[in-house]
């Protein structure tokens, strides 16, 4: 799906002013107000916008223990277990990888002996043959996605050119 210019600008506020309304952000932009809706359909639609949720801390949460599980798996059982993770509240994501291991799980902890316990229960689903636990120390570049979203922005204005 190509984004181009008033796209990225769209994105961009989204990003910056999440809890403005479409009226608001049509005005901003300049853009009138079904222009506007159309744009950020079409982003949905084609995946780009997915969710527009609050972003949550698990450490506000009583979770501030983050850690990085890498899980081996059985050969031909990694959807089973993909499906075992969905079920551990504690499990934020999880990926399939390459590398060392199989998945990555992001777990969220109220502390070491909590990650401890979850990471047992991780061990005990079929098909886990075995992990491997990276505690984080401290965020060093939080969750963002508005540098893409300009660099792209800018691909998109350099391919106008």
């Amino acid at each position: 799906m190509a984004v181009d210019q008033l796209d990225t600008r769209i994105l961009r506020l989204l990003l910056e002013q999440p809890r403005t309304s479409v009226r608001e952000y049509a005005r901003i932009l300049g853009v009138a107000r079904g222009t506007l809706q159309a744009r950020l359909d079409r982003l949905e639609r084609d995946g780009v916008i997915t969710g527009a949720a609050p972003a949550l801390s698990p450490a506000a949460l009583g979770h501030p223990v983050l850690a990085f599980v890498h899980i081996e798996v059985t050969q031909g059982h990694l959807a089973d277990v993909a499906d075992g993770l969905a079920g551990v509240p504690e499990i934020i994501e999880a990926h399939s990888i390459t590398g060392g291991g199989d998945l990555l799980a992001r777990v969220a902890a109220r502390d070491a002996a909590h990650l401890e316990d979850v990471v047992q229960q991780l061990n005990r689903l079929p098909g886990v043959v075995r992990t491997r636990t990276e505690v984080a120390l401290r965020e060093r570049v939080p969750h963002r996605l508005l540098p893409l979203v300009e660099a792209v922005g800018r691909a998109a204005a350099a391919d106008r050119k």
